[in-house]
C-alpha cells in the first residue's frame, strides 16, 4: 500500500485550492486530509475505489470533486446518489457546513465507511443511506440531487426526480459532455426535463475532460 505522507498531500491540497480559488479554513483542510485518510486506510478492505496512491487520489477525488464546489451556491439541502467512499458527498459537506448533505448507496460496506467518516470528522450536517434512491421518501425534499459517475443521465433522474424539490435542479460530475445521454434524457423523459447549462471544469493538476451537466424541470428552465 502506498505510503500516506500528510505533508506532502496538505501542500498540494493548499496549491489546489489555490488554482480553484477555494477559500477554506485550515480546519477544513484538516478535515479534507483526515476524510483522505480514512479513505486510504479503508479502501483495501471496502475497496472503496480502484485509485490507490494517495497523490492520484488527492487530484483524481479531493480536487475533482472540490472543483465543483461553486456550483452548489445557494444549496442548502443536497443528495448525493451512489455516494459509493462519499464523493462529492463528503467532499461537499466538509467545504459546506452550512449545508445539509445526504448521501445514499446501495452497498452497506460503503455507507457504514460514510457513517464512519461522519462520527470520526463529526460532521454534524451528514445523513446516510442504505438502500436504492428510488426506494427513499424524505419529509423535506432536495434543492439539489447530485451524482458522481453514477448512471446515465436519464436514469439518474428517473430514478431520483421524486425527491427533487420543485424548483431544485440536478448537477451531474460527469467527464466528457455526454452529448448521447443528454439525447437520451430528452428522448425517454419525453421532454419534462431539459438541460440548462454545460459547465467545463478544470481541475488542478488532471490533464483530462471534466464537466458539470445542470437540468431542471422543463418549465423551469
Amino acid at each position: 500500500m502506498a505510503l500516506f505522507e500528510r505533508a506532502t498531500l496538505a501542500q498540494l491540497l493548499k496549491n489546489g485550492l489555490q488554482g480553484l480559488q477555494l477559500d477554506l479554513s485550515q480546519a477544513q483542510q484538516d478535515q479534507l486530509l483526515d476524510y483522505l485518510a480514512l479513505l486510504h486506510k479503508w479502501n483495501h478492505v471496502y475497496n472503496l475505489t480502484s485509485v490507490r496512491d494517495p497523490v492520484q487520489m488527492m487530484t483524481l477525488h479531493l480536487l475533482d470533486s472540490l472543483a465543483a464546489v461553486p456550483a452548489f451556491v445557494g444549496a442548502t439541502n443536497v443528495l448525493d446518489v451512489g455516494a459509493g467512499g462519499g464523493l462529492p458527498g463528503i467532499v461537499l459537506a466538509i467545504a459546506r457546513p452550512d449545508m445539509n448533505v445526504s448521501m445514499i448507496d446501495t452497498v452497506h460496506k460503503k455507507t457504514a465507511f460514510l457513517t464512519q467518516v461522519k462520527v470520526e470528522l463529526g460532521l454534524a450536517n451528514v445523513t446516510v443511506y442504505t438502500k436504492k434512491v428510488q426506494d427513499l421518501h424524505v419529509k423535506q425534499p432536495f434543492d439539489v440531487i447530485t451524482s458522481r459517475a453514477f448512471a446515465d443521465l436519464s436514469d439518474f433522474i428517473e430514478w431520483s426526480r421524486h425527491l427533487l424539490a420543485e424548483d431544485g435542479r440536478f448537477i451531474a460530475l460527469k467527464g466528457t459532455a455526454p452529448e448521447d445521454e443528454r439525447a437520451r434524457l430528452q428522448e425517454r423523459l419525453q421532454g419534462d426535463w431539459k438541460v440548462q447549462d454545460l459547465q467545463a471544469l478544470r481541475v488542478p493538476g488532471l490533464d483530462a475532460e471534466r464537466h458539470l451537466v445542470f437540468v431542471q424541470r422543463a418549465e423551469t428552465v
